[in-house]
C-alpha cells in the first residue's frame, strides 16, 4: 500500500469506526511487542473511547491519529498523564504493520512533539519501550530522545525510559538552523 498523503488528527468520535478498525487488524501485530489489551477494550470500545474524548477535552490526554488519504487510520501517537503545571507528558505511539518501515512514525511523533510545544505548552516528554522492540527504540533515537533508565513494562517485559526536553533547540536541530 502507498501512502501519498498522511495527516495528523487530533482524535475525534467520528474516528471511532476506523480506530476500531485499525486496533482489531493490527491486535496481533500489537500483542507482538505490547502487552495486549484484552478482550474489554473491544468490546466496550464505544464507553472508552467516550471517556478518552472527555479526559483529551480536560487536557488530561492529547490522542492523535495518522490517517491516510482514503480515511484510514494508519497509526496513533498519544501523550497521556499530562501535568500543564510542570509542563510534562508520557508519549505513546503504535503503526499499523502495512505502514511500518517508512517513517511514518517518526514523522507522526515529530510532529507530535511540535504540537506538545506550540498548542499543549509542553517542555518535556517522557517514553517508554521495550528492549526488543528496536524499530520503537530507533525512532525515539530520531527524534533526539535520550534513555534515562531501565523500566520493567507490563507483562514484566525489561525496557528504557526515555525523556526529550522540548525547550531550546527542539525542533531546529533537523531543519539546520540550530546554534
Amino acid at each position: 500500500m502507498a501512502v501519498t498523503e498522511l495527516v495528523l488528527e487530533r482524535l475525534r468520535s467520528d474516528h471511532a469506526p476506523a480506530l476500531l478498525a485499525f486496533e482489531r487488524e493490527n491486535r496481533a501485530f500489537f500483542a507482538a511487542s505490547v502487552p495486549d489489551r484484552g478482550d474489554d477494550y473491544f468490546s466496550e470500545f464505544d464507553v472508552r473511547l467516550r471517556e478518552l474524548l472527555e479526559a483529551q477535552e480536560a487536557g488530561e490526554i492529547h490522542f492523535h491519529v495518522l490517517v491516510g488519504e482514503d480515511g484510514e487510520i494508519l497509526g496513533r501517537v498519544n501523550l497521556v498523564d499530562v501535568d500543564t503545571e510542570a509542563g510534562t507528558a508520557a508519549l505513546g505511539y503504535r503503526l499499523a504493520e502495512k505502514a511500518t518501515g517508512r517513517g511514518l512514525a517518526t514523522e507522526g511523533v515529530r510532529e507530535v512533539c511540535r504540537r506538545a510545544v506550540e498548542e499543549y505548552g509542553l517542555r518535556r516528554l517522557t517514553a517508554f519501550a521495550a528492549l526488543d522492540n528496536g524499530p520503537s527504540r530507533a525512532v525515539l533515537a530520531r527524534i533526539g530522545f535520550g534513555a534515562v533508565g531501565s523500566v520493567t513494562l507490563d507483562g514484566d517485559q525489561p525496557g528504557t525510559a526515555y525523556e526529550l526536553d522540548l525547550g531550546g533547540s527542539f525542533g531546529r536541530e533537523r531543519s539546520g538552523t540550530a546554534s
